[in-house]
């Protein structure tokens, strides 16, 4: 007994397809073989599937869906009783198919194997893209009636059988324009046959087409229940037969002009005739060069930044660094990095906490690339040559990290420059609040004798107040303010007076001071600073430390590692309430117990001694998107004075300030400046890469990592596009200056993006055409 499959549920409602094949496939993995389908236009029914054992599967299905026994397998007969939608047994791979009514557009399509059944009518393109694979027999569709036009489109193989009953009101029983296209196979047809595509030829029986018919016409008729009708089938006298033309016989045809086609024989008047304008006389191949291609290359070489040049404030382009050391031009590399910050050793290579790493595409693969040590790398090398004396003189207010950067970027312009710096040295927080551990004083002493080597003149002690930076504006033809911030913020809750203020606290110990400690510390403020105090506080003697955070610590991970590994703790969130003998006391009403409590939450600058109005409402120097001031020409600012940063940001900042002061000084109208954008990571190729040192990662030479470097966004000239090209459109071109480019030439290129596919770099990029 078959087993009944329901296409409905309990309440009668209609399930989904998905749930009535899950059905099926319940039933035939508990044996079943027959199934009874009562479906509501569930498509998918009858293929492909199989039994276990090898035994025939056999369905009957009431009202399908689309493509009913596609991909139906030899060994399952479908039964549908009545008409069906289109794609009746689509890519049909050996089942039998019965439709005991009329079946919708492209029955048969693509079928390769097994037999139709239909026992009424085919819609537009049936049997289109039949074809026979000489391994196995060749797919047979039998059609009592007709078909729909298109018929039999491209098709390269296999039998049909269009018997043309009940077709006496049509003029062709194939419909309009049948066999376009047809390549092989063979189709009988009985009954009118008109508007036949040229492709084919229509030809009278021979004897094995009446024998295969006289053979083949009865079972056709009993599957389809129409045995009475046997005799009147076949009167082959009624019978023709169509075979595709050969190659050679389609090459007598007469050809006409595409303009010709498109406009007398596609559509009268052309298909877009009433709305478009158009000659007719241009065709675009499959494959166009030129203004036909639908994809254009261009060679973007450095239009987008590498995204560890774009995460560096100071903007490094490690990757024109990386390239000159390819190139053994280690000189070049080096001085390069020089043009952008005069700390390549003492911040890239020792303090700073490598945002450039953190954004490296290298990562995706293995390891960032070791910019520390490549930064190392600089620590010795001689300044830049100097630009000729252009006889202006620049005044920079601070001799910390953005006042010197500032002076040493305006001496390489060929400026006078002279730092005016409080203290006995400069070097600012570079000197005073960064441990000797971090960063070694003779590493920074080279690059501090570095600036001084192209003439910068330095006047430590020198105090600034309102009176003396009048005198210092009024002989200067720019002035940089860049006195850093150095008034710690202190929140004036009770017990406040008990506590240390971590910046002076750091100041003592870098002098070697010693400053006494108790011997439980807690230091308010978990940022970069504050790990700074709290680590200096165990080398003070602090047998505990605790680290608190009214919010997620804001240093970065090695520096909290660092502080971890000594034995500190951090909380957070945790607010204050007061300070007493006895330590912390929370919000919450909890006791942090402490000798000493130390506050590093930042700093604030004192720019007492410029006039208020420069100023903001928060006390810091008001300046526009070029870094001057907004109520002083020729007065600049940067770091700390306009806002809290990094190092690094403040190395970047005395660059770009650098830019502006020189085109002041040059009379240029002063345009702001603005990063390129970071090079997407979907544009690169980094399958070309190869995974290295992925388990323990150990630097031994850092002018090894230009092997890893990805070169995001600038050609590395390893010319994988010129060779790949199948058109040979890419060529190579050198520029007098000695600079290359990679272009491509549109009379060749056929826009397939192969270029962009395989540049490593993400530098060929592929422009869509709109048509």
């Amino acid at each position: 007994m078959a087993a009944y499959i329901n296409g409905f549920d309990e309440n009668n409602q209609r399930i989904s397809t998905q749930q009535l094949l899950q059905k099926i496939y319940a039933a035939l993995e508990a044996g079943e073989t027959e199934f009874e389908v009562l479906s509501s236009g569930h498509h998918d029914i009858g293929g492909p599937l199989w039994s276990e054992d090898g035994k025939p599967l056999k369905f009957t299905v009431k009202n399908p869906g689309q493509r009913v026994g596609a991909f139906g397998l030899a060994g399952t007969e479908i039964t549908i009783n009545g008409p069906a939608p289109a794609d009746v047994g689509w890519l049909n791979a050996g089942a039998t198919l019965i439709l005991k009514g009329d079946g919708g557009d492209t029955t048969g399509h693509c079928a390769a194997s097994g037999q139709i059944y239909v026992a009424g009518r085919g819609g537009t393109r049936t049997g289109s893209l039949m074809k026979h694979d000489p391994a196995h027999n060749p797919p047979e569709m039998w059609i009592l009636k007709n078909t729909g036009s298109f018929s039999f489109e491209f098709m390269g193989g296999g039998i049909a059988v269009v018997c043309g009953y009940d077709a006496e009101e049509f003029e062709s029983v194939l419909g309009d324009r049948g066999c376009v296209g047809m390549v092989g196979g063979t189709i009988y047809v009985r009954g009118p046959v008109k508007g036949l595509s040229n492709d084919v030829w229509m030809l009278e029986l021979d004897d094995g087409d009446r024998q295969f018919l006289t053979d083949n016409m009865p079972v056709f008729l009993d599957k389809i229940e129409k045995t009475q009708l046997l005799e009147e089938l076949t009167d082959f006298s009624q019978w023709k037969k169509i075979v595709a033309k050969t190659y050679e016989e389609r090459q007598s045809i007469e050809r006409i002009t595409m303009r010709e086609f498109r406009l007398d024989k596609w559509v009268e008047g052309g298909i877009f005739g009433d709305v478009v304008t158009d000659d007719y006389d241009y065709v675009a191949g499959f494959v166009n060069t030129d203004e036909g291609r639908l994809k254009i290359p261009h060679w973007q070489n450095k239009s987008f930044s590498a995204p560890c040049q774009a995460a560096c404030p100071t903007g490094i382009p490690t990757q024109d660094r990386i390239a000159l050391l390819r190139e053994g031009k280690t000189a070049e590399a080096l001085e390069l990095v020089l043009r952008y910050s005069p700390f390549p050793a003492s911040v890239c290579g020792q303090v700073c906490p490598n945002l450039c790493m953190d954004a490296c595409s290298r990562r995706y693969l293995d390891k960032p690339v070791a910019m520390q040590e490549l930064g190392r790398l600089s620590q010795d090398v001689e300044a830049p040559e100097m630009l000729p004396a252009t006889g202006k003189n620049v005044a920079v207010i601070g001799g910390g990290p953005a006042g010197l950067s500032a002076a040493w970027q305006l001496g390489l312009r060929g400026h006078s420059v002279t730092i005016y710096e409080g203290d006995e040295e400069v070097g600012g927080k570079l000197r005073q609040a960064i441990p000797s551990e971090r960063l070694p004083r003779e590493v920074l002493g080279a690059e501090v004798d570095r600036i001084k080597s192209i003439g910068v003149n330095i006047e430590t002690g020198h105090q600034i107040e309102q009176g003396n930076f009048d005198e210092i504006r009024a002989k200067a033809d720019a002035l940089v303010i860049a006195s850093g911030a150095h008034n710690p913020v202190v929140i004036p809750f009770p017990g406040h007076e008990r506590m240390l203020k971590g910046l002076e606290f750091l100041k003592k110990v870098n002098a070697g001071k010693n400053p006494k400690v108790g011997r439980k510390v807690v230091v308010i403020g978990a940022g970069n600073a504050g790990m700074d105090v709290a680590i200096a506080a165990y080398h003070m003697g602090a047998q505990q430390v605790t680290a608190i955070d009214v919010q997620r610590p804001a240093a970065y991970q090695k520096e909290i590692d660092q502080f971890e590994a000594l034995g500190g703790q951090i909380q957070w969130p945790v607010f204050t309430e007061k300070i007493s003998e006895e330590g912390l006391h929370t919000k919450d009403g909890r006791l942090i117990e402490a000798d000493t409590v130390i506050i590093s939450i930042g700093e604030r600058p004192d720019l007492s001694y410029v006039p208020r109005e420069w100023l903001t409402d928060r006390g810091m120097m008001d300046v526009d998107d070029c870094w001057q001031s907004k109520q002083a020409p020729g007065v600049f600012a940067l770091g700390d004075t306009i806002q809290p940063g990094l190092l690094t940001h403040a190395i970047g900042s005395g660059r770009e300030v650098s830019e502006y002061i020189d085109d002041y000084l040059n009379g240029l109208e002063l345009v702001a400046k603005h990063k390129p954008e970071m090079i997407p990571q979907s544009k690169l190729s980094k399958e070309s890469f190869q995974a290295r040192n992925r388990g323990r990662f150990q630097i031994m030479d850092a002018c090894e990592e230009v092997h890893r470097c990805i070169s995001c966004g600038t050609c590395r000239d390893c010319s994988m596009c010129l060779e790949s090209c199948p058109e040979g459109a890419i060529a190579r071109k050198e520029n007098l200056d000695g600079s290359f480019e990679y272009v491509s030439d549109k009379q060749y290129c056929i826009g397939c993006g192969i270029c962009s596919g395989i540049c490593p770099c993400g530098v060929w990029a592929i422009e869509k055409v709109i048509v």
